[in-house]
């Protein structure tokens, strides 16, 4: 019996906000069509070039970036907080603290996602993954998550109900950690309005940037979706959670130990061992918690798997919850390091990542709005069969994607590392590998393809039901005011815990932090101990606007700029890398995926007019290429006069330009592309190239390993 029912006296009543559940709800719908779309269409341009239409709003580098912040943001981000909004209050019999609010909330995640819209396709991005938008959209993004937090816990305040359920300790994980993450990571020094560098560099920045990134899938597309498992399957089912206990343990264990993961995207880099061994050690130990939660799920499901069979809201979550475990093993399978170093770089990771999003993520957020739509139009659902045919379509399109990456995967790699007796590479050019694998991207680009047109059946199913809705009266409930001095005398500890959330939240943020400082102080003092290698030069003025160009146009989505110590990459790259490289990038390119060669010893390997007909047409210098051509960089003009400017705030962030070279940056820079430019012209290329960016980006490329080379092979010799 709840302290409700013990009480005397008259109720209160009150309503929920709804509208603002509907808002969000539609917005689910539209953005995740978009975020399909362009996932659909990147594929297909890896599986055809032609496809990137030449045209550089539309090119796989610049789409990319749009694709995975319209995924994350736009369509998770609407569902979970239509799933957050509708579920709160009703745990906590209180309407939502205000309606102000809920409507700020609304439009200003709308404004944020239009604005990664009309940035990132146009190159305005910071170039780190998954947090690719620019400064002022990243205040916006704080601004907005606070008026989410204020309008969260001042529901929590007003509540009605003592206890609050797991469902809200997974949301409350998930508004502080992500508050956390996006914070310590967005910190950057703006150039101008829509250019800004990362505070931190090279190693701090990798470590720093994935793990935000390993946590933004954690916080972001793990514990609110949990939150909301937590609340929806047993209400589809209409039973309770299967564990009380295991949730406690579910929620505690995932919380501590997922923040320590990150590290485990940075194995056999030069980021500390320590730091990659724990990240390793933490991602196995992961498994554990998030099995722990799949088998609440799949256990509140027991005895009613006729309704997995008849109702497609339920089926979706039994799927999703499904499609968790597998991902959740997979993802500290490829943690080990001796998987990890076949699994990194390779399509084998796409597809991990997407089993998780669209096996986890979108059947669970299918399921969730075939449950909600019909109760908030007030409404039956216009086709079941039409929601069967969604559910065959989406797993036959995600069991295409996974199985085609797996192959893909494991075929570069295995291609990559193979090296005959006399250890020389057997498969020395690094294009057969993309030919070999060229028909699995068919393939993913059809499973993409089936899980679109299993969207837009969604959509439409959607559209008829909210057709055909009814008008419904406001519901006006009943419930007692909370009160304060009520205390169950024999509840356990964590019980009592439920019924003071601040202090619940207060202990969540401790959970965070705790591996947070132990993994990211360390190494925001890692000048004390990276040893300084003379040879090391800053970036000329021309090669640092040619690195913002290689940024702009996504470069980094498809190559990486760092050799691993393992025989194979050493034999085909040139000299592993070492931390005291990138003591200048800000940010760091390590990149994650290897579509095309690593370019971290790329510079002075071929000639400036390789670099020339590469970029002008690729299949020219590599037949089989699939990069797309780059022919508006050969008539963009070099835009000389912010080059000062970026170096200023270069020098602010530790890197050695003296005031004489930033001076004299914008002669420097004409003189080195007049010197490359010159070299372009014996070979009958037009002088006026000079003036172009394609000169910057080629100067770029030229650098890249050069210092590094001249180094001996022991640069810890030398002084600190």
């Amino acid at each position: 019996m709840s302290s409700n029912q013990m009480r005397t006296g008259k109720p209160e009543t009150f309503t929920y906000d709804d509208e603002i559940v509907k808002k969000f709800v539609i917005a689910t719908l539209l953005w995740g069509a978009v975020a399909l779309l362009l996932g659909v269409t990147i594929a297909f341009q890896l599986a055809e070039w032609r496809f990137n239409f030449e045209i550089p709003w539309l090119t796989f580098g610049r789409l990319r970036p749009l694709h995975t912040n319209a995924a994350i943001f736009a369509f998770c981000g609407n569902a979970i907080f239509a799933g957050i909004y509708y579920s709160h209050q009703r745990l906590l019999k209180s309407r939502l603290f205000s309606d102000v609010l809920s409507k700020v909330h609304f439009w200003g995640w709308q404004l944020i996602i239009v604005s990664a819209a009309l940035t990132l396709p146009f190159g305005i991005t910071t170039g780190k993954e998954y947090a690719e938008l620019e400064w002022p959209i990243d205040i916006l993004i704080t601004v907005i998550w606070v008026v989410f937090a204020v309008n969260f816990f001042g529901t929590i305040i007003r509540r009605r109900e003592r206890h609050i359920y797991v469902a809200i300790w997974f949301y409350i994980a998930t508004i502080i950690t992500v508050a956390v993450l996006h914070i310590v990571n967005s910190l950057e020094f703006p150039v101008s309005f829509t250019k800004s560098y990362s505070l931190y560099a090279g190693v701090q920045d990798a470590l720093v940037q994935w793990w935000y990134g390993h946590n933004a899938v954690a916080f972001f597309l793990t514990t609110p979706f949990l939150g909301l498992m937590y609340y929806f399957i047993p209400k589809a089912v209409n039973r309770p959670v299967y564990s009380y206990r295991l949730s406690i343990i579910h929620f505690w264990s995932l919380v501590f130990i997922y923040i320590w993961a990150g590290p485990h995207h940075l194995l056999y880099t030069t980021l500390p061992e320590w730091a990659q061994t724990l990240g390793m050690v933490f991602s196995v130990m992961l498994w554990m918690p998030s099995w722990g939660g799949m088998i609440n799920g799949l256990m509140t499901l027991r005895g009613v798997w006729n309704k997995v069979r008849t109702e497609p809201s339920v089926r979706f979550m039994a799927t999703a919850v499904t499609f968790y475990g597998m991902a959740t093993f997979e993802g500290p399978l490829l943690s080990i390091k001796s998987v990890n170093a076949i699994a990194h770089f390779t399509d084998w990771i796409p597809g991990h990542v997407h089993s998780g999003t669209i096996g986890w993520n979108y059947m669970l957020i299918s399921g969730i709005l075939f449950y909600l739509v019909p109760k908030l139009w007030n409404t039956e659902l216009y086709s079941k069969k039409l929601a069967h045919q969604q559910f065959w379509l989406a797993t036959f399109g995600l069991v295409l994607y996974i199985v085609s990456m797996w192959v893909a995967g494991i075929t570069q790699s295995l291609m990559w590392r193979a090296m005959d007796d006399a250890g020389r590479l057997i498969y020395p050019n690094f294009i057969e590998t993309v030919i070999k694998i060229v028909p699995m991207y068919w393939v993913r680009a059809i499973g993409g393809t089936s899980v679109l047109i299993s969207f837009i059946i969604m959509m439409y199913n959607f559209y008829r039901t909210i057709k055909q809705a009814s008008v419904k009266e406001e519901t006006i409930y009943e419930a007692y005011a909370l009160d304060a001095s009520s205390i169950e005398a024999h509840a356990s500890a964590h019980r009592k815990l439920e019924g003071v959330p601040m202090i619940f939240s207060v202990l969540s943020l401790i959970a965070i932090l705790v591996g947070s400082g132990i993994e990211i102080i360390p190494s925001l003092l890692a000048d004390k101990y990276i040893v300084k290698v003379s040879a090391i030069k800053p970036y000329t003025p021309l090669e640092l606007h040619g690195r913002d160009i290689y940024i702009k146009e996504g470069c980094y989505t498809c190559h990486s700029q760092t050799v691993r110590p393992m025989a194979h990459e050493v034999v085909r790259y040139g000299k592993a890398s070492n931390a005291a490289e990138f003591v200048y990038d800000h940010p760091f390119q390590w990149g994650s995926k290897r579509t095309g060669p690593d370019l971290a010893r790329a510079g002075g390997k071929y000639p400036h007019m390789w670099h020339y007909k590469h970029f002008w047409d690729p299949r020219e210098m590599t037949a089989g290429s699939i990069m797309p051509r780059y022919h508006w960089l050969f008539d963009q003009k070099l835009p000389y006069t912010g080059i000062p400017a970026k170096m200023r705030v270069m020098q602010k962030l530790g890197v050695p330009y003296t005031d004489q070279q930033i001076a004299s940056s914008i002669d420097d820079a004409k003189a080195q592309a007049k010197t490359i430019a010159d070299e372009l012209a014996q070979s009958g290329v037009p002088a006026k190239l000079a003036e172009m960016e394609i000169v910057s980006l080629i100067a770029y490329i030229q650098r890249l390993g050069i210092d590094y080379g001249s180094v001996p092979d022991e640069p810890a010799q030398e002084e600190k």
